[in-house]
């Protein structure tokens, strides 16, 4: 038996719009990085780039950037939360100083917040305000009580969970002070599911991590092991989200005021990149990869990003 022409001309026309829709639907994710661009030597100015400078692979792929744009200006509108770990020696009370001035002087539409790691939580001391004076007074000395943070971890997750959001198309910004030793599994393990949850949930916040190092107490003081092991679970967070971890060996620094020039320095020269890839229906975190053609220039980029499609919720 023959099948009628009309038939197979109907056929084959839904086959191709359906290829086409497909095809379509295939490029139709999108995502976007905060990356920090510098001179390479110190004192230089940073140099003007563009996207034409610039190259970026997803999952090894070759990707199409939509857009790079200085955060600066009208465009800087920043959100920064100062994460404190309530574990923290007391003597952290020599460097609250530093991160008053630190607070004081970044731009004055940066509305800026502090919280504490407790059991868990990321507990806000003052909400994010462009009202700075307000933010230092929410400063004060940590309890030093071993185990009282639960874990840096659990709380950075808590705190990309529910982000106290003023403006969805802000930069979030958090600097972590802590040991970054996880009390559940004090040892050193990439796979550690705790740190992997919390770099997960901060990538799909768009969080960029900074972390200064702090001893903290542990349940029996930790050993330079457990702190060496905390450090690095604390770069794997700061690397993956485009940011950066500050620490002078396993003891304490003398002062914080070098890290929070430097991270000052950071903020001043960020730029947001947005570029138009696949999408196989779910958002998903996946790996990228920035490349930068400028003489002179240091480029620091996250090492993943979160995929999704315009108007789609997170949990689809």
């Amino acid at each position: 038996m023959k099948t009628p022409r009309l038939v197979l001309g109907v056929t084959a026309a839904i086959l191709l719009m359906t290829a086409v829709s497909f095809a379509q639907g295939e490029k139709d994710g999108q995502g976007q990085i905060v990356v920090t661009i510098l001179p390479k030597h110190d004192g230089g100015e940073a140099p003007a780039v563009s996207v034409q400078d610039a190259k970026l692979k997803v999952n090894g792929k070759e990707t199409a950037i939509t857009r790079l744009t200085a955060l600066s200006g009208s465009r800087d509108n920043l959100e920064l939360v100062v994460l404190i770990d309530n574990s923290s020696r007391s003597s952290l009370g020599n460097q609250l100083s530093d991160i008053e001035k630190f607070i004081l002087r970044l731009p004055p539409n940066a509305r800026v917040g502090v919280a504490y790691m407790q059991f868990g939580q990321a507990v806000m001391a003052a909400p994010p305000s462009t009202d700075h004076a307000q933010a230092v007074r929410g400063i004060h000395l940590p309890s030093g009580s071993a185990g009282s943070n639960g874990s840096p971890y659990f709380c950075l997750s808590d705190l990309a969970k529910h982000w106290p959001e003023t403006d969805g198309a802000a930069r979030r910004v958090v600097l972590m002070v802590t040991d970054g030793v996880d009390e559940y599994n004090p040892r050193y393990d990439p796979n550690n599911p705790y740190m992997q949850a919390a770099l997960a949930d901060s990538v799909k916040a768009g969080l960029v991590v900074y972390s200064i190092y702090w001893r903290g107490r542990g349940p029996a003081d930790n050993t330079a092991y457990q702190n060496n092991a905390g450090q690095n679970l604390m770069v794997q967070v700061t690397d993956a989200t485009g940011g950066k971890s500050f620490w002078q060996g396993t003891g304490n620094p003398v002062s914080f005021e070098p890290f929070l020039d430097e991270l000052t320095r950071r903020l001043r020269n960020q730029y947001e990149l947005s570029f138009a890839t696949a999408f196989n229906g779910k958002p998903t975190v996946e790996g990228v990869k920035l490349k930068l053609s400028v003489p002179g220039a240091e480029v620091n980029s996250p090492q993943q990003v979160f995929i999704t499609r315009p108007g789609l919720a997170e949990n689809q």
